[in-house]
């Protein structure tokens, strides 16, 4: 990233980015759970977390669930699950601890053909860890109580400050976009029933509210 793009961000921007990445995540407890789910994206982060949270004993299977969105394409061509899978099993996961799901082409759908991709192979679950982006661990839960109610969803993400997902990232802009992008999508997805509802506190809420005035807006879904 240019000076100029960095200058583009002011600290009060930063500030409300931080606001909302904080919500963003559920502070859980990562602990033994009957199954894991690494969430398709463009972060090979969370293959690499996850095969270090199977190497710790915390699932003795793992699913990695996604096809292709137009921002992983180019990246990942024979689809997130795929590359997300190999990456695991060069970080020592064994092929036989590993399922592939490699159709679900949104978050409902990595939830939904994972619980049954896991009946499929005969594996009883009672809690799930959902492995994700750091900023993506509150929709994952709102959308696993949705879809997969019966079972206890624990998030878990890469341990990242929010600084350290800047620089990891390496563009400031697109990082905030993405934030108000799943932000909005926490806040109105539960009327469209894809998802539970979350309270937003009013101080996250007036941070989305500054950033959308801004232009932080590429993420937003149009309606």
């Amino acid at each position: 990233m240019t000076d100029q793009q960095h200058a583009a961000i002011t600290d009060d921007q930063r500030a409300d980015a931080l606001t909302i990445w904080d919500f963003h995540q559920m502070h859980h407890q990562a602990r033994p759970c009957s199954a894991a789910i690494g969430l398709g994206s463009h972060d090979l982060g969370v293959a690499a977390l996850a095969a270090q949270l199977f190497h710790a004993g915390l699932f003795p299977v793992l699913v990695f669930s996604g096809a292709n969105s137009p921002t992983t394409a180019a990246r990942f061509p024979r689809g997130e699950a795929v590359h997300f899978a190999e990456h695991a099993m060069q970080l020592g996961v064994p092929q036989s601890a590993i399922i592939i799901e490699p159709r679900a082409a949104n978050t409902g759908q990595n939830i939904d053909y994972s619980r049954r991709a896991l009946a499929d192979a005969g594996i009883e679950v009672d809690s799930v860890l959902l492995i994700s982006k750091p900023y993506m661990e509150r929709r994952a839960f709102a959308t696993a109580r949705r879809v997969w109610p019966q079972v206890e969803a624990v998030c878990a993400s890469e341990p990242l400050t929010f600084a350290d997902y800047l620089t990891s990232i390496g563009d400031d802009k697109l990082v905030i976009d993405m934030l108000v992008g799943d932000l909005q999508r926490v806040i109105e997805y539960p009327a469209l029933g894809f998802a539970v509802a979350q309270d937003v506190p009013a101080e996250v809420q007036a941070a989305y509210r500054r950033l959308l005035d801004a232009g932080f807006d590429s993420r937003l879904l149009r309606s």
